[in-house]
């Protein structure tokens, strides 16, 4: 009996060792179990960590290459200014070479005004290490702008140039027109002025005969110059039916071999000058020949041999000269 108590003893001791071994086991399995999952949640967790490391990386450099890009465009488009406004500048410039002027310059006014506003962002800019795109656009605004008012301006110049060139056509043909009669004026002024002339010449009286000679005081030929008393001119005037008829008054003028003009006739006007004359004579000319007619200028002093010249003139026309060689 108690053996058998014995053996039903030790087989409740193993059957408790057993289960408590077991027990063990199975906390040891929980345990690994739980140290396992936590395990792999740390390492997911690593996992997830490191990816969102990586892609806040990737994110980072893709902002700055965006950022990048994003300066090299405005960077751009503002050399595409700058290209622009100088391109602007020379059509301006060339606009204002041409000297054309508009009766209303408010559209330079205008150009002008943007022209000031496009200076001052780009100073603005030039000042400022980063350039937004908010800024940079602003000033391709005001460049279009600039443009548009440009090319108003520059439509505007061609409608003038264009009003000019036509007036200028018109103007050429007038001056041709002009210029056709102004040829014809003076082709008829010639013209005229030759008939002009040939009639004022048709007019002149002629002398015929001229003669010169000493006298003593009786009125005689006096061959000895310096024994002369009187000097005596004669001619005829032959007959001009173009001359006006009328009193004519005749007048003598008389050199001496010395130069010297023998005075006392008074003075008359030719070729707008004023001249003194030896003698002078009025004759009633009716367009008929008057031959005989003699001028005498009573000597005053002793006069020389030599060569005298003698001149008429009448109606502002020379109507003959001569020399006569006089001795003692």
């Amino acid at each position: 009996m108690d053996n058998l108590n014995k053996v039903d003893v030790n087989k409740e001791e193993s059957m408790a060792t057993k289960q408590a071994q077991y027990v063990k086991q199975q906390k040891r399995k929980r345990m690994i179990m739980v140290v396992s999952g936590v395990t792999l949640l740390l390492l997911i967790l690593g996992i997830f960590v490191f990816m969102m490391v990586s892609k806040n990386k990737e994110l980072e450099e893709s902002r700055q290459q965006v950022e990048e890009t994003q300066q090299q465009l405005l960077a751009q488009q503002m050399q595409i200014n700058e290209l622009e406004l100088l391109q602007i500048d020379g059509e301006f410039r060339q606009i204002e070479g041409q000297n054309v002027m508009l009766a209303n310059d408010s559209i330079v006014e205008k150009y002008q005004a943007a022209r000031a506003q496009i200076e001052k962002l780009r100073a603005e800019l030039n000042n400022e290490k980063t350039k937004s795109a908010a800024q940079i656009k602003k000033l391709t605004d005001e460049i279009n702008t600039l443009k548009g008012i440009l090319r108003d301006y520059t439509a505007r110049i061609n409608e003038l140039m264009a009003e000019n060139d036509q007036l200028k056509e018109e103007n050429t043909t007038i001056k041709n027109q002009n210029q056709q009669l102004n040829n014809r004026v003076v082709d008829m002024t010639r013209k005229n002025e030759h008939l002009t002339e040939r009639v004022t010449l048709a007019e002149k009286l002629n002398a015929t005969g001229l003669t010169f000679r000493s006298l003593n005081k009786k009125g005689k030929n006096e061959k000895n110059i310096t024994k002369a008393k009187m000097l005596s001119v004669t001619f005829t005037i032959p007959q001009n039916n173009s001359t006006p008829p009328g009193e004519k008054v005749i007048f003598l003028r008389i050199t001496t071999p010395e130069g010297n003009l023998l005075t006392g006739g008074g003075s008359f006007d030719f070729e707008g000058v004023s001249l003194e004359a030896t003698a002078r004579k009025t004759i009633e000319y009716a367009n008929e020949e008057i031959g005989g007619i003699e001028i005498i200028w009573d000597v005053n002093a002793t006069l020389t041999p030599g060569t005298y010249t003698v001149e008429l003139f009448c109606d502002n026309f020379r109507l003959a000269s001569r020399t006569f060689e006089m001795k003692k």
